[in-house]
Parts: structure tokens; C-alpha cells; sequence
């Protein structure tokens, strides 16, 4: 974490802030005004772009994977104009969490993936931009989504001690903690082969 220069009461503002901007529910929103099917009856359930994809919709699927990924980065970047880095990686933390448990929809978000990449982008941009390269390839390389996920997230912690982004380690860390936690199921899928590929039904 970086050093902590703003007070207490601005820290909890910005991680309100954060979650209220994490947790608006685009994957919903997206389906809804598209006239698609509730992502929150098929596949996984949940809300995220590759559940979307599942309606059949690679434009929801793509609009919702962008506008996910930008509520991080606008919380990470509104937060340190205001107040400062600290701030930032407050924001950034809570707009994931909140991403992952909207209290809109009783606490059940999405996975995280594209929040987490869009906090990173906000964040430390060089880490973001590696982070996103190398979901792309695990993605291209497996056709597996949670892989492309799980690789990306592991190695962004990999990418920050590299280019010297220490004060985002332990955010860094933290939110792919909660993101290994949001994929336990697909993490058992994957121990026993069953995970499908992108575009197959779970």
C-alpha cells in the first residue's frame, strides 16, 4: 500500500464510492435493454461477460466485458484526482468487491475478471496492459475463460514486482485472492476436466 496521507473519513468515502461504481450491474442492464435473456438464468448465473456471451449475444457479450472494465478504471482514476493514491487503491479494491457482490442483486455479482483488469488499467497502466496481454493469450492458447482469468490474475502479481509497482502488491494480491474465490467452482471443473470452452454450455 502506499503511504497513507489522506484521513480515515476520505478513505471510507472513496471505498463507498468505489463499491457504488463497481456494482453497477452492466451485464444486466446490457441484456435487459437488448431484449435478451436474464444472464442470472443460464450458465453460471452470474452477470459477467462470459455468461452474457451465453445469450447468444457476442455484442452484449463485448459491451458488457467493456463497461466492466471501465467502472474499475473510472473509480481508480476519479479517486486519485481527488484524493490521491491511497485513495485509489482503496476505490480500487471495493469497486471489484463490489462488482463481485452488488447489493442490488442480494450480493450476487459477477466473477470479477473484467473489473479486475479494468482496476489494474486505473491503477498501474504498464501492469494492466500486460495483465490484459496475457488473458488474451491463456484465452487464445485454451478456448477456457476462468483459464485465461486465473492465469492473468496469478501473473499480474508477477508483473508488478517487475516493473517495481510495489505499492500495489498487496491490493495486487488481495483482489486475486477474492478472484481465485469467485472461480472455485470452475477451479474444480478444471481438476476434473469437465470446465467448458468458450461458446459451450457449462
Amino acid at each position: 500500500m502506499p503511504v497513507l496521507d489522506s484521513t480515515t473519513i476520505v478513505l471510507l468515502l472513496w471505498a463507498v464510492l468505489g463499491y457504488l461504481c463497481g456494482s453497477v450491474p452492466f451485464g444486466l442492464i446490457i441484456t435487459r435493454a437488448m431484449g435478451l435473456v436474464d444472464p442470472r438464468t443460464i450458465g453460471s448465473g452470474n452477470i459477467g461477460a462470459t455468461n452474457v456471451l451465453r445469450t447468444g449475444s457476442k455484442a452484449a457479450g463485448a459491451a458488457t466485458l467493456i463497461l466492466d472494465a471501465v467502472k474499475g478504471a473510472v473509480a481508480v482514476v476519479a479517486a486519485r484526482l481527488a484524493a490521491g493514491e491511497d485513495a485509489a487503491q482503496v476505490a480500487a479494491l471495493f469497486a471489484f468487491i463490489g462488482h463481485c457482490y452488488p447489493v442490488w442483486l442480494r450480493f450476487r455479482g459477477g466473477k470479477g475478471v473484467a473489473t479486475f483488469l479494468g482496476v489494474l488499467l486505473g491503477l498501474v497502466w504498464p501492469v494492466g496492459l500486460l495483465t490484459c496481454a496475457t488473458w488474451i493469450a491463456a484465452v487464445v492458447m485454451t478456448r477456457v475463460s476462468s483459464v485465461g482469468a486465473l492465469t492473468a490474475a496469478a501473473v499480474s502479481t508477477i508483473w508488478m514486482f517487475l516493473i517495481a509497482q510495489f505499492d500495489t502488491v498487496l491490493v495486487g494480491i488481495v483482489m486475486t485472492m477474492l478472484l481465485y474465490w469467485r472461480h472455485r467452482q470452475n477451479l474444480a471443473r478444471l481438476r476434473a476436466g469437465t470446465e467448458p470452452k468458450i461458446g459451450q454450455k457449462p
